[in-house]
């Protein structure tokens, strides 16, 4: 599995390389020096992580579904599967995390195969990131 991107502040970097080192994932980031600087003070790990640099997101994300991944996103739409049914993932899947106001860009949606939404019983309409993408990440791990 590897992990999200287009992901803003650096507490939620690190606490979603945390969860990717937890359940044996890796996590695509843009190479940026904001997001460089981000992720290794959001970094609590004593060990090396898996991380990929990525320059063109769109374009890493498209060439590694033509490699045979599947495209995940996470998010509130119209056809989406619930999180309690999302089954384990049986081959390399790529989970898309948009931004927390603005959702997952434009240009990604038509490389998604499948989106998942955490229902939500309180007033809040969406979780933070960070703790969404931990939720997916335990899921498709089998862990949950």
């Amino acid at each position: 599995m590897v992990a999200p991107f287009w992901i803003s502040f650096q507490a939620n970097l690190g606490t979603l390389l945390r969860t990717c080192d937890a359940v044996g994932a890796c996590m695509a980031v843009p190479s940026t020096a904001y997001y460089r600087q981000a992720l290794r003070r959001g970094n609590t790990l004593s060990v090396r992580s898996c991380v990929h640099w990525v320059h063109r997101p769109i374009n890493w994300v498209e060439r590694e579904r033509s490699r045979g991944s599947a495209v995940l996103g996470v998010e509130l739409a119209e056809g989406a599967i619930r999180l309690g049914d999302l089954k384990p993932a049986i081959k390399k899947t790529i989970i898309l995390l948009g931004h927390e106001h603005n959702g997952i860009p434009d240009d990604a949606w038509p490389l998604l195969d499948q989106v998942v939404e955490i229902p939500m019983v309180g007033a809040g309409a969406s979780l933070n990131v960070a703790v969404a993408g931990s939720l997916v990440l335990y899921r498709l791990a089998g862990l949950s």
